[in-house]
């Protein structure tokens, strides 16, 4: 299956652009303290400390990024809750950074943040769960469903009046309320 390795990759992949921000944010605040730039008259200790600040926090954020899909490849289960939501806003986060990096940096950085993009995306649908557990369980011998019910049912308790309906009503799905037959609006005349 390609799910773990991408999952592997998408993780060491995050882990390192997390270690890469971190690290260019802190040195261009440190480069912004050493000569005492200003930019709009901003004070050059506010902008050395707010872009350490930044590339900490971006850093972190990657990193909790790379720890989801580390936790994916481990386990093998797709992300839930916060987790997905935590990928699903660093393929956006990615596109943004791709969409911007053509025009400030140029193509390679754009390609690099499109196949970051992609390998999120790809983790994330992987692991889709539309298929649920029929899906898997369609791989048996014979793929016939009434196959795989017949040992549930032979495994229930024939004293008990009524569970044998309840389940055969439960096998056949929910019931239409509305009656079987229905009278037509009559014809108005005009």
């Amino acid at each position: 299956m390609v799910r773990r390795p991408v999952a592997w990759v998408v993780a060491v992949v995050l882990l390192a652009e997390a270690f890469g921000i971190a690290a260019v944010n802190w040195f261009l605040g440190v480069v912004v303290d050493r000569q005492q730039m200003s930019l709009a008259g901003l004070d050059p200790d506010v902008m050395s400390t707010s872009s350490k600040i930044g590339g900490v926090v971006f850093g972190l954020y990657f990193a909790l990024c790379a720890l989801v899909a580390l936790l994916v490849a481990v386990r093998n289960r797709a992300p839930a809750g916060f987790g997905r939501i935590l990928l699903i806003s660093a393929a956006v986060v990615h596109g943004l950074l791709g969409a911007f990096a053509w025009g400030l940096i140029g193509p390679s950085a754009f390609v690099f943040m499109v196949v970051v993009l992609a390998l999120i995306v790809l983790l994330l649908m992987t692991y889709d769960r539309a298929g649920g557990p029929r899906q898997e369980a369609s791989g048996d011998a014979g793929g016939d469903p009434q196959a795989r019910d017949e040992p549930e049912q032979a495994a229930a308790p024939q004293g008990i009046p009524g569970q044998r309906e309840a389940r055969r009503d439960a096998e056949e799905g929910p019931q239409d309320p509305a009656p079987a037959q229905v009278t037509p609006p009559s014809p108005t005349g005009r």
